[in-house]
């Protein structure tokens, strides 16, 4: 029969937070275009999160659209009263969501730790409880997080931010112990520089790109959709004993030279 088939997740409910622009918008188009129905988190750019919502239904797929900031002390509730509202539960979880500060270590303020930590690691985990139970009750599940090659080579300039990625990969692996005989499949996509609005400031330096790209043994920037074809082997039958793992799309970067 081949593989074809396994990719199909028609009638599957996936949510990706931070799906307005990016490496989230490439994910959910991915999987609207392989049967998925989907929920587009995004925080305030409404203009981008209504692009995507229109080339997501173009796949003749149901979509919503959810504008929220996953910093809110009433998130669990918040998303339970969301899902009741929109008479759906989730299947295919996508923790894509994340905030980044550069800074120096010895200027990092309180309010700046616990921004990062709390959309990149307490947010994961609330959205992880509430959608769990209804995998658990299926028996079947995929939550894939969007981690960063700083989870083993951090950066100075984000000693936060790197952390909370190592903090995310831990509860991955605890968690594919404790899902894996309920037929849910948890894993962490570790992308390396990838054209993004993040990196658009940084990259737009000829010098500083031109730098990386000799660092990277591919020799070039990656693009959001290299994440989103990984994410949908993850989230589909394809990536079925798949659980745990750490996948790196980085080009080879974080390989030893």
């Amino acid at each position: 029969m081949g593989v074809k088939h396994l990719f199909d997740i028609t009638g599957k409910t996936a949510l990706i937070t931070g799906a307005g622009q990016g490496i989230g918008r490439s994910i959910a188009l991915a999987l609207a275009e392989h049967g998925a129905n989907v929920v587009i988190n995004y925080r305030s750019n409404h203009q981008l999160a209504e692009a995507t919502l229109r080339d997501v239904l173009k796949m003749g797929t149901k979509a919503w659209l959810w504008e929220y900031d996953l910093l809110s002390d009433t998130l669990a509730s918040d998303f339970q009263l969301l899902l009741q509202k929109l008479g759906i539960e989730v299947d295919i979880l996508v923790l894509n969501a994340s905030i980044q500060i550069r800074k120096k270590w010895e200027d990092v303020t309180l309010s700046e730790f616990n921004t990062q930590m709390n959309v990149n690691v307490r947010a994961s985990l609330e959205l992880m409880q509430c959608c769990v139970p209804h995998m658990e009750s299926k028996g079947w599940g995929r939550i894939v997080t969007l981690g960063s090659v700083q989870q083993n080579r951090p950066s100075k300039q984000m000693i936060v931010y790197a952390a909370s990625k190592a903090a995310q990969l831990n509860m991955v692996k605890n968690l594919a112990w404790q899902l894996g005989n309920k037929g849910i499949t948890i894993n962490n996509l570790a992308p390396g520089v990838i054209g993004t609005v993040r990196n658009e400031e940084v990259l737009s330096n000829e010098v500083f790109k031109t730098k990386i790209e000799k660092n990277i043994p591919l020799g070039y920037i990656g693009e959001p959709d290299d994440l989103a074809s990984m994410a949908l082997l993850l989230c589909s039958e394809a990536g079925r004993y798949i659980s745990g793992a750490d996948i790196l799309v980085d080009g080879g970067m974080s390989l030893p030279e």
